[in-house]
């Protein structure tokens, strides 16, 4: 995509984060904005910060793991613009814990937003997409679907999120290829952040209480916790910047995007264990303080 200005683009999770800041490098180039959160009142604050600068709004609260919801979204959109060319398929949240100790609940709750919220954008944005294609001349769109480099890895106490990652990364690359397929002027791109301070070690505070624990966290999934505040909250790399970077791989009809390139290390030696046909290695072999760290909050340490 070339050109952005007077362009829609339809941004899940923009209340904060990733999404905020793909909102405010939109509209810094002239873009006309969708905003769409779960997160009342941090969707208002958006709005009412890109209004003031003039931009073109709609704000349209949403829970992504709704189909209703987004399909509603997506009406909306075209209701008000009858256009859609750039959809950041953002909206997401994290748990942790040993696998095997997260619940129903849990499973539901990040699935639900992480990988059915992006299914559903890919489900119902896209035929939208081609139908605008058809009718506008030199039509150009692209998807950017957010995972994670957790959908590249598989390090403990984050099965869940791993999980729901890695299935956004074949989502992802199983739109690029078939939208190659049928030659439509849509491009795609999956997102692979690293530690970020976005927000999303809090993201509990969004949880519904349908899907709430009744019981609490056990002591793995409070070292995850303990840990992902930690990680996050010492992210070097801002959300602005990851942001910046995305636009700039939409410009240049990139795929894969990457926060820290220079993290990309362990992917290559897990591509290597799987073409070897080894066992995963120790993802803490190059800290293995952190990986005693981990077992001693394991025992209560």
């Amino acid at each position: 995509m070339e050109n952005f200005k007077d362009r829609v683009a339809v941004i899940t999770g923009a209340g904060s984060g990733f999404g905020l800041e793909f909102a405010r490098s939109g509209a810094a180039l002239g873009m006309r904005l969708v905003l769409a959160d779960v997160q009342q009142d941090a969707l208002a604050r958006a709005e009412a910060e890109l209004l003031a600068q003039g931009v073109e709004v709609l704000a349209v609260h949403c829970d992504v793991r709704e189909a209703a919801q987004v399909q509603a979204l997506a009406d909306a959109t075209m209701a008000r613009f009858n256009a859609v060319h750039l959809v950041f398929n953002n909206a997401g949240v994290g748990a942790g814990g040993l696998v095997w100790e997260n619940t129903q609940a849990d499973w539901e709750w990040v699935l639900g937003v992480n990988l059915w919220g992006v299914i559903h954008g890919v489900r119902i944005f896209t035929p939208l997409m081609l139908d605008c294609a058809k009718r506008e001349a030199g039509y150009e769109g692209h998807i950017v679907n957010t995972a994670s480099m957790a959908g590249l890895l598989n390090p403990p106490t984050m099965g869940i999120y791993n999980v729901s990652k890695h299935a956004v990364v074949s989502l992802s690359e199983s739109l690029y290829q078939d939208l190659k397929l049928v030659e439509a002027p849509i491009d795609a791109s999956v997102l692979c952040p690293y530690f970020v301070p976005t927000g999303i070690s809090a993201s509990h505070r969004n949880r519904p209480d349908a899907l709430k624990n009744t019981a609490g966290p056990t002591a793995s999934q409070r070292a995850a916790q303990a840990m992902s505040d930690k990680a996050v909250g010492s992210g070097r790399v801002t959300a602005v910047e990851v942001a910046q970077r995305t636009f700039d791989a939409v410009r240049r009809r990139q795929f894969y995007v990457f926060s820290h390139p220079d993290a990309l290390e362990p992917v290559r030696k897990r591509m290597e264990e799987v073409v070897g046909g080894r066992n995963p290695g120790d993802p803490y072999e190059a800290v293995p303080q952190v990986r005693e760290m981990l077992r001693g909050k394991l025992r209560g340490e």
